[in-house]
């Protein structure tokens, strides 16, 4: 994710809404000043995760937001803040 999402609680609103929705994996700050992350979990709750993702809370500004599709790795039980 790219545009202000550092310093505007991207991480902490991308981690409430995993847990909502079930999704475990991780979300980090870059040095870039952009953010990046994983999620695995049911394919409708990820999908409604990177929706939200997309627009994130609202200080911030999302102005590029790049996915790609792994194989999931399993070894995830819950969403964690890096």
């Amino acid at each position: 994710m790219h545009g202000r999402v550092q310093g505007v609680g991207y991480r902490w609103f991308a981690r409430e809404a995993a847990e909502r929705l079930g999704v475990v994996g991780w979300v980090s700050n870059r040095t870039d000043g952009s953010v990046e992350g994983e999620a695995e979990g049911d394919e409708a709750a990820v999908k409604e995760f990177v929706e939200l993702l997309e627009r994130g809370p609202a200080f911030a500004r999302v102005d590029h937001f790049e996915t790609k599709a792994v194989e999931g790795r399993g070894n995830a039980s819950d969403f964690e803040i890096r």
